[in-house]
């Protein structure tokens, strides 16, 4: 008889924070894998240094375990100016945090937030990427599949 893996023993949440881009501002939004929903945190509006103390104050309130960076593209796919920003933001994000980076196709994020009325359009649009990558995630394994393992 397998007995079901105690609960230390079972996959724990990760945490992520994400981040939608902008050359003026940046977005914030925190979730996780096990409720894979995002909630909209603030918007930084700092550049240089400062972003970045802004960005480390909340990556130490928050504590996520990996980061997520919405990568603007045309509607055709086609890479430009922000494309090449978001991804050197992501990749200063990982060399100062030394967290993992995702990049998420973020187009029409902040077009989504403006539509829903967000009173916070940039953190929002941020919430909105999460969930994308989020929903990308595969599914953890169900508490029933566990329970199935120790009635066999």
């Amino acid at each position: 008889m397998m007995a079901a893996a105690p609960p230390a023993a079972r996959r724990r949440p990760v945490s992520f924070l994400a981040f939608d881009y902008g050359t003026r501002r940046v977005g914030v939004a925190t979730g996780n894998s096990l409720l894979r929903r995002a909630q909209a945190l603030t918007t930084v509006q700092a550049g240089g240094d400062a972003r970045f103390a802004a960005i480390a104050r909340l990556i130490d309130e928050w504590r996520p375990d990996a980061l997520v960076v919405g990568v603007p593209f045309h509607p055709d796919g086609a890479a430009h100016d922000n494309t090449r920003r978001a991804r050197a933001f992501g990749r200063q994000l990982h060399g100062r945090f030394r967290l993992p980076v995702h990049e998420v196709d973020e187009r029409y994020s902040t077009t989504e937030a403006l539509s829903q009325r967000a009173a916070d359009a940039d953190a929002a649009a941020a919430a909105i990427i999460l969930e994308q990558f989020l929903r990308s995630l595969p599914s953890p394994p169900s508490e029933e599949a566990h329970d199935d393992d120790a009635a066999a």
